[in-house]
């Protein structure tokens, strides 16, 4: 049990340092979410069953999903506002060539 302990400690470490490193949002958001499992599973090892509960819940499930949609919503306005900017591009383009 021991040895099971300290995998999951180093698993936890392992977590923490590949969110930092890591560039993109989606992958940090997902190793952030088995980070959150990994910590409830912990709870659970260190017999408090109400903590383990409720960092699945909360850390893994509310928070994962509301950063997700986040990246979701980001990720269109950036695309939006990329296809207005090439709009506009093309638009001002048009005029000169009119004149």
């Amino acid at each position: 049990m021991e040895t099971f302990r300290v995998i999951l400690l180093l698993i936890l470490i392992a977590c923490a340092i590949c969110v930092s490193l890591t560039k993109r949002l989606l992958t940090a958001v997902i190793i952030f979410m088995g980070y959150s499992l990994i910590m409830a599973v912990v709870w659970i090892l260190l017999e408090s069953p109400d903590l383990g509960i409720t960092e699945a819940a909360v850390g893994a499930g509310v928070s994962g999903i509301l950063l997700l949609v986040t990246l979701k919503k980001i990720n269109r306005t950036e695309t939006d506002s990329e296809d207005l900017d090439t709009v506009s591009d093309e638009r001002a383009g048009d005029g000169d060539e009119d004149r």
